[in-house]
């Protein structure tokens, strides 16, 4: 059973009282290179605050608080993914922590299969929106007033004033970005080639199994949100290599590399539009 909003929180502050975060991170697969450049960290397995632990390679199952580049983040080294027979509410439950804890913002990312020939495996795509192929929605159900309203507007899910501020420090850091859409299937099985044919006549960009139900969630709560596509493989039927997870694994620590440098300056540039 997913433990209460207030149950989990009170369960972390026993770890850190006073530690109040500006921004939440989610790591996906072959990304938790960047929870290590976190400074003075305190890390909080999900057990300890009543989530069970996910059992997919890559992902750590730990919520760390600390510092990175100056500035107070809590990160999620690992998600919860619905195809494990994780219920929605626990997906949601760790998007709320973030917000409960005192995040204003949250940088989602996520291992993505690429739809355009041009972005390659090691790149890195700026979610400018999204196209939901999940089979239910994480809001289904009672809605409590507290957290949200009952009727979220997605129109600038992925915040275009983050998305601007990112794409200008990869420049200033020379580092090549692409923006798309990125469009989210249950998984746990790959796409077909046909599949990926007909995401592409609807304007996908890149695919994969995890990011919009956290986005759902962070909107539902008030959070701003920076979403980003780290491409480990061109989708499925648009090469000769074979789409696996641990070529997901190889490729996200590649673009891992690119995030450890930018993300920290992207926190240091929006961390003056997060107080008050």
């Amino acid at each position: 059973m997913t433990p209460s909003l207030d149950e989990a929180v009170s369960a972390i502050r026993k770890y850190a009282p006073n530690f109040n975060p500006k921004v939440g991170i989610i790591l996906g697969s072959g990304l938790s290179s960047l929870a290590e450049q976190i400074q003075n960290p305190i890390a909080i397995p999900y057990q300890a605050f009543g989530l069970s632990t996910g059992g997919v390679a890559g992902h750590a199952s730990l919520l760390i608080l600390g510092h990175l580049n100056g500035v107070p983040v809590v990160c999620l080294k690992g998600r919860l993914h619905m195809y494990e027979g994780v219920s929605s509410d626990s997906v949601a439950l760790l998007v709320r922590i973030v917000r409960q804890l005192g995040a204003k913002a949250i940088v989602i990312t996520g291992a993505s299969g690429s739809l355009r020939r041009e972005v390659g495996a090691g790149e890195i795509m700026v979610i400018n929106d999204h196209i939901n192929f999940h089979p239910s929605n994480p809001l289904v159900g009672p809605n409590n007033e507290a957290i949200g309203p009952r009727f979220v507007s997605l129109e600038n899910a992925y915040d275009s004033e983050f998305n601007e501020i990112f794409l200008r420090v990869a420049g200033q850091l020379g580092i090549p970005m692409h923006t798309g859409v990125y469009l989210a299937t249950l998984g746990p099985v790959f796409e077909t080639p046909a599949e990926i044919r007909a995401y592409k006549i609807l304007g996908a960009d890149a695919v994969g199994m995890s990011v919009v139900p956290e986005v759902i969630v962070a909107r539902h709560c008030g959070l701003r949100v920076l979403g980003l596509a780290a491409i480990t493989n061109l989708a499925v039927g648009m090469s000769t290599e074979h789409v696996t997870h641990e070529g997901t694994l190889h490729y996200g620590e590649l673009t891992a590399r690119k995030l450890v440098k930018m993300i920290p300056e992207f926190l240091k540039a929006v961390e003056p539009l997060l107080d008050g």
